[in-house]
Order: structure tokens, then C-alpha cells, then sequence
């Protein structure tokens, strides 16, 4: 197989898991998906964890400049999380 038809292939289970209302991201294991509301509700450092976007993890990644834009991504998901735990 292609390189280019693998990721295609995969890009295209991701956008098919999302239709369904659920969101794919990668584990040590490989990639996991899970229904979307149920992975939202997890405590903020579980969620983030999950995604790669934890402080800890983002920082081993200091040498790549997108560190930055994860580890914003990061804030923002911390302080979204907030509010939606308060509704």
C-alpha cells in the first residue's frame, strides 16, 4: 500500500468516526476511538493526557515550535473544561 492511501485511508476512518459522534486519537497501543460526550466528561488532566496535550508531554517536545500552539491548546482546553463542568 501507498503511503499516501494509508494516511488518506485513515484520515478517512477519522472523519467517519466523527460523523458518528466520536473522536479518534492515538495510544501507546495505536489509535482508540470513543463516543465524543463520554470523553469530555473525564477529569481535564485524563482528557488531556489522552490527547498528548498535558504539560509534561507537551514540553519533551521543546525543540519542535508547534509546542507552543499544543501547549496553548492545552490552556484553552483546561479552561474550557472549567466552564463546562459549572453547567
Amino acid at each position: 500500500m501507498k503511503k499516501k492511501t494509508k494516511f488518506e485511508d485513515f484520515k478517512n476512518l477519522v472523519l467517519q468516526k466523527e460523523k458518528k459522534g466520536k473522536v479518534v486519537f492515538m495510544t501507546i497501543d495505536g489509535p482508540m476511538a470513543t463516543d465524543l460526550e463520554a470523553f469530555i466528561k473525564q477529569p481535564t488532566e485524563g482528557l488531556l493526557y489522552d490527547l498528548n496535550r498535558d504539560r509534561a508531554t507537551v514540553l519533551t517536545f521543546i525543540d519542535d515550535p508547534k509546542w507552543v500552539n499544543d501547549y496553548a491548546v492545552g490552556l484553552v482546553i483546561k479552561k474550557l473544561k472549567e466552564y463546562y463542568d459549572k453547567q
